[in-house]
């Protein structure tokens, strides 16, 4: 499939799977640094596999500095930058535990990054336009295509080329589709810390047993359970 093109202002990277054997895609970890490494241990991730990261890897949790220093210094991982990361690069939060050699990183983070006819944003896809209109704060936050922030959500409408790996939206179970997976499942509200297995087509999840932010019931977004066609 060919490359996704994207406005100029959007950082893409593109990654050749073929250099590596597993692929894993993470999602929202938000500083839980114990869940992700319990996660990587429960997938048996070594330096020969990849992982990339939905975004949203700091603030709200424990440990943001040190979910920072394990991805950074991993030759294997990856990560778009979520709504979280631009903020800080923005100013309007600030994190006094990320050093600025941390920050510098964040904000050269790509927001997109794509491999085959994957696709991994934090937020999503707006289907009604093409992925070149997209802005990064589209691409970062989208998630509901009504005014009242409400259903349809994108992934309930998209219909591809692309499969988009995203997160940004806490859910009490993975959003699992043809064209679209969801993988923010709340691990700092209490829930799971969740990756997909690219290669065997199948999700991985970890339990916490802490709740670092209270989530209202009512906040939680419920996906429909859609057989794959």
């Amino acid at each position: 499939m060919s490359q996704p093109r994207f406005d100029a202002d959007v950082p893409h990277r593109r990654i050749d799977v073929d250099d590596w054997d597993g692929v894993y895609v993470v999602g929202d970890v938000h500083g839980c640094r114990a869940e992700l490494e319990q996660l990587l241990d429960e997938l048996g991730v070594t330096e020969d596999d990849l992982v990339v990261f939905v975004g949203d890897l700091v603030r709200k949790g424990p440990d943001s500095a040190g979910v920072v220093s394990l991805v950074r210094n991993a030759d294997n991982m990856f990560t778009v930058r979520g709504n979280n990361e631009e903020k800080l690069i923005r100013g309007t939060k600030e994190l006094d535990a990320l050093s600025g050699e941390q920050l510098a990183w964040i904000r050269n983070l790509p927001v997109a990054i794509s491999w085959e006819d994957t696709l991994v944003v934090h937020g999503g896809v707006d289907p009604r336009k093409p992925l070149a209109d997209h802005t990064i704060d589209e691409l970062e936050n989208v998630r509901s295509l009504s005014d009242a922030d409400g259903e349809p959500y994108w992934w309930e409408v998209y219909q591809g080329p692309s499969r988009v790996f995203f997160g940004h939206t806490p859910l009490s179970a993975p959003v699992a589709r043809r064209h679209a997976v969801g993988l923010d499942t709340g691990c700092v509200y209490g829930n799971e810390l969740t990756a997909y297995d690219w290669r065997e087509d199948e999700f991985v999840t970890v339990d916490t047993d802490k709740t670092v932010q209270e989530r209202a019931e009512s906040k939680w977004v419920k996906p429909a359970v859609v057989p794959m066609q």
